[in-house]
Order: structure tokens, then sequence, then C-alpha cells
């Protein structure tokens, strides 16, 4: 089993990580900031945002989309100032999260359902992992133009997201539902054919990234360690982190340099004043593919 390396100390908690002009992209959910780095160098802050980062992806004229998790809300950048692309808490029912852009700038935006935390203190981890009792979540389509669109209804956390290199398929982990979810992608971005595309089995999926073989890399944030998931389920290789993982992406040269994001939690009071998290990685053979 191989071991990631540190890259980059000192965050709260990073997620979202994005390779994107030629520098790793990522937001800190307690530093409130979406920052950047490249292989190497000091990260630097590209925006503050007062309601907590998550999820990065970019128009097709280059400018950044980032969700803003606890006021609901899709942020555009232009220039230096965040404007406001979209409203979410239509369908949205509690904070947002990660989320994909596609290449035309259709953003799929994932949200946790309900309150979480609260719900586990009541009812047990068991009660929120698989069982079918437990609250569910929309998932949200934001137009280019800044509509907001039901994508898929009844969904278990949905998470991080990955759209497949033809522009056809789009592939969701659902967290607490243990399970990578595909969906295809109409012309106009409406969503059919919901199956499950693999089972994770004890890995609650968060963030995901996808190789060229169509094989996808799953964070685990039950365990020091990510996964590479076949079709189906398989795995085909896994590495070990030095704390929980929470998000993942390819980049680098070839795409070939897996980027994680980890921290000792992801509760607020764990990481809201400590700075534990940390950008690791490790080289791999098969290069990213698709979107993110």
């Amino acid at each position: 089993m191989r071991h990631a390396t540190t890259l980059l100390e000192g965050l709260h908690f990073g997620e979202g990580p994005r390779w994107h002009d030629g520098k790793l992209w990522f937001s800190d959910f307690y530093d409130h900031a979406v920052m950047s780095v490249k292989p190497g160098g000091p990260a630097e802050k590209v925006v503050e945002v007062p309601g907590q980062p998550s999820g990065l992806g970019w128009l097709p004229d280059g400018r950044l989309l980032v969700v803003s998790m606890t006021d609901r809300k899709l942020m555009r950048l232009e220039g230096k100032n965040l404007v406001q692309h979209a409203d979410l808490s239509g369908v949205a029912t509690f904070h947002c999260n990660d989320m994909v852009v596609d290449s035309v700038g259709r953003a799929y935006v994932g949200n946790f359902g309900f309150d979480l935390e609260a719900y586990m203190a009541t009812h047990g981890i068991e009660a929120a992992l698989g069982e079918p009792g437990a609250p569910t979540a929309t998932l949200a389509r934001v137009d280019p133009d800044g509509s907001v669109h039901t994508a898929a209804t009844g969904m278990r956390f949905p998470n991080g997201s990955v759209v497949t290199p033809d522009g056809r398929t789009l592939i969701v982990a659902e967290t607490l539902g243990l399970r990578l979810t595909a969906f295809d992608i109409a012309p106009d971005g409406t969503l059919s054919g919901r199956r499950v595309w693999a089972s994770t089995g004890s890995v609650a999926p968060d963030g995901i990234c996808l190789d060229a073989a169509g094989a996808i890399w799953v964070s685990n944030p039950l365990g020091t360690e990510c996964v590479r998931v076949a079709e189906g389920g398989d795995v085909l290789d896994r590495l070990t982190t030095s704390q929980p993982s929470f998000a993942v992406a390819l980049g680098g040269p070839g795409r070939k340099t897996l980027f994680l994001m980890t921290a000792p939690g992801s509760a607020v009071d764990v990481v809201g004043t400590a700075r534990a998290g940390k950008v690791e990685a490790v080289e791999v053979e098969v290069g990213g593919a698709g979107l993110p």
C-alpha cells in the first residue's frame, strides 16, 4: 500500500480541490477563503467567501464559480469581487457543498439536505449511513444564465461529482448512501437513467475524481485512505493518508498527481480553530480525465 506525502500544512479544512491553469485551487471552510498554490510555492488567497466556500468551477470564459455553503448561494468572481450567480435556497434544504461545472457552464450543486451533525447526535452515525429513513436532498442544476433547476431528488447527501470526457454522464458521490450514482446528461442538462455506478461498502464517498481509464478515486472521511474504484465497485488501488481524506483531484503534468485534502475531522469544534488540515499527494499511473 502506498502512502501519500504532505505538500502543504496549516489549513483549517480544505475542500473542492481543482487543477486549473497550472495551479491547485481549493477552498478552506474556516478560513472563509478560496486558495491557490503552484507546486512548490506558497498558498495564495484568491478571494474571501464569508458564507464558507466549498465547490469550485469555471465558466467557459474563465470566470470562477464558488459555492457559498451557509447562505446557499453560487457566487461568481468578477475581477476581485464576488457577485451572486444563483440563489440555491429554493432547492437546497441545508448547507450546499461540492459541485461540478460542465463544459458549457452548467453547475450541478449538492447540499446536505438536513443538519447532519444534529441528526447524528440524536440518532447516531449508523442511522445516517445507508438507512432508508434518513432525510434526503435535492441536487441542483444551475444553467449558465444563473437559473436554478431541480436536477435529481431523493439523494443521500450528494457530494463530489464528475462529468465524463464526452459530457454525457454525471457521476455523483452519495456520501450517506455509500454509493456512486450515475446519470445520463441530455443536451439541455436534464438528467435521466439514474443508476448505481458503484457501491462503496465501508467507504463513505466524499470528494471524487475520474481518471482516463474510467476509474474513480474516492476519498474516505471514515478512514485514513483513498481508494480507486471501477464501475461495479471493484477496488483497484488503495493508498494511505496521514489523516482522513475529504476530497481529491488529479493534476500536475499529465494530470498524474493525485492531490488529497485531509484533516482530523470535519466538525467545526475540531477544525474550526486548529490548523491541522493538509494537502497530501501521490503520483499515479493513470492521468485525470473529464471534469472537474
